[in-house]
């Protein structure tokens, strides 16, 4: 048995031609949705990339316990675990977060792990003298000026890259028994940078300044520039949705369909304007961010060119290959094997949580979207034994003041530190007022989410569900107070010291 997760960037769910968008250009999504199961309500658990790959590895959610960091000494890793019990694991990606100190530890848990650089504002090409930046609406950057340059006179995209040394592995290894290959390319996150080829798809008549990687922030940029933005995403996500061709050729090609699973799938998704904002880690985390594509094909079930309605997250992937592979699923995964899923369309669980870390907690039954906001002058605090930002290490500041605290269920007997974080961790800005409040929708009458529900009913109900699956993931008591919910007098979690 094998197996293949294509892992992309900022995917959405609602740009993609299977779930319904009319507007871009995915043939290669139209084919693989005739190959694979449809997933149509899979959500996102913990935002943004890194704190979603580790649910990727762990499965179970990130968001409750820690920010943005590495995979902890603590965690159980999928790929880890594949590879103990015999199963050749192999990464291949541009995503440049891995190559950062809060990334560093997770493509060390495959049996191989290839990189491609110069995406965004990866520290990749050296030039001391700092570049002159074009005209231009959103983001631009030095670091990303240079790699652009170098990646045009190089002749091969970092995504072009990815799928060239996929190709590699694929010719050197279809006839083998028992691996993971996991592809993971960058795009389409922003700067939304396609060839020409791709973006003659979309022409429009725009000739402003140059829009191509929006800010995180409102929309306050002209209609014709917001509109140009939106196509060189387009542009981009065509660009990626031909080289899903060239992965299902592959298949085709060394006949995969009869021994191979293929997951495609992606870590969350992406705001082109929709509610008035751009990008993403702003909250709330509306549908267009937490609403996913998901598409699995399994050659033991060999179902295709269906949909599946139940209930699935992120933190379902590591059971799901686990159990594929025969790999006994540690009991400190949350997630569920999606077997039943595939078969019969057996729901696996109720409700599911999503969120970030710092910011509104979210649950949905499938139906009903809650948000539950973040309240003023309440506590924050991350946990770790690994205490790595993003892109740096905590200060020594920021360490004077934590704690070792009693283990969590989930972290083997560990205590682990305990850091006071400050609230706008991720949120750079503060949201606009009415933003930051409780939110409800029902997806069956408002699927866009423009118009909050007021049914006292539902609410206490959602909120039931939330504090249920908090309480499942040992959630620290200040994640209740922060968010103005009880906690459970009966916790699961830590044992008093």
């Amino acid at each position: 048995m094998k197996a293949i997760l294509l892992l992309f960037d900022s995917l959405n769910r609602h740009c993609l031609e299977p779930y319904g968008c009319d507007w871009t250009k995915t043939p290669n999504f139209r084919r693989l949705a005739e190959h694979t199961v449809q997933f149509e309500k899979c959500y996102a658990g913990s935002l943004p990339c890194m704190p979603a790959r580790r649910e990727l590895h762990t499965g179970r959610y990130n968001f409750l316990h820690r920010s943005w960091g590495p995979i902890e000494p603590f965690d159980d890793s999928m790929p880890e675990q594949l590879k103990k019990h015999g199963v050749y694991t192999h990464l291949i990606s541009d995503h440049q977060h891995y190559w950062e100190d809060g990334g560093a530890t997770y493509h060390t848990r495959y049996s191989s792990w290839e990189c491609v650089r110069g995406q965004e504002g990866d520290p990749w090409k050296a030039q001391v003298r700092e570049e002159t930046l074009p005209a231009h609406w959103g983001q631009a950057s030095h670091q990303d000026e240079v790699n652009r340059r170098c990646l045009a006179a190089q002749g091969a995209s970092p995504l072009e890259q990815v799928f060239s040394r996929a190709q590699e592995f694929l010719e050197a290894n279809h006839q083998a028994d028992r691996w993971f290959l996991q592809i993971e390319p960058f795009d389409p996150h922003e700067p939304f940078v396609a060839d020409a080829a791709y973006q003659a798809l979309y022409a429009d008549d725009y000739e402003g300044s140059r829009f191509d990687w929006p800010p995180y922030d409102h929309v306050t940029e002209p209609l014709g520039a917001v509109s140009h933005c939106r196509h060189q995403y387009g542009a981009l996500l065509s660009q990626c949705d031909a080289y899903l061709g060239r992965l299902l050729d592959m298949m085709d090609r060394y006949e995969l369909w009869s021994d191979t699973m293929l997951i495609v799938a992606t870590d969350h998704g992406f705001l082109l304007g929709e509610h008035g904002w751009w990008a993403k880690n702003r909250p709330p985390f509306y549908e267009e961010l937490s609403h996913t594509p998901l598409f699995i094909w399994d050659p033991r079930e060999k179902q295709q060119a269906v949909q599946r309605e139940a209930l699935v997250q992120t933190i379902d992937l590591a059971p799901t290959l686990l159990s594929y592979f025969d790999v006994p699923c540690p009991a400190d995964m949350q997630g569920h094997d999606l077997h039943p899923v595939l078969q019969r369309d057996t729901a696996v669980r109720q409700a599911a949580l999503f969120g970030m870390f710092g910011a509104h907690i979210c649950v949905t039954d499938g139906r009903y979207v809650y948000m539950r906001a973040d309240r003023p002058d309440t506590p924050l605090y991350d946990y770790t034994l690994l205490p790595l930002h993003q892109r740096a290490r905590y200060a020594p500041e920021e360490l004077q003041n934590m704690t070792l605290e009693a283990p969590f269920s989930f972290t083997k007997g560990c205590r682990v530190l305990r850091i006071a974080m400050p609230k706008n961790f991720y949120l750079c800005m503060s949201v606009a007022e009415g933003e930051n409040s409780d939110l409800l929708f029902d997806l069956y009458l408002d699927p866009a989410q423009e118009h909050g529900l007021r049914d006292a009913k539902q609410e206490q109900r959602m909120i039931a569900l939330m504090v249920q699956l908090m309480q499942e993931n040992d959630a620290p008591p200040e994640q209740y107070e922060r968010v103005g919910l009880q906690q459970p007098t009966e916790c699961k979690g830590r044992k008093k010291e």
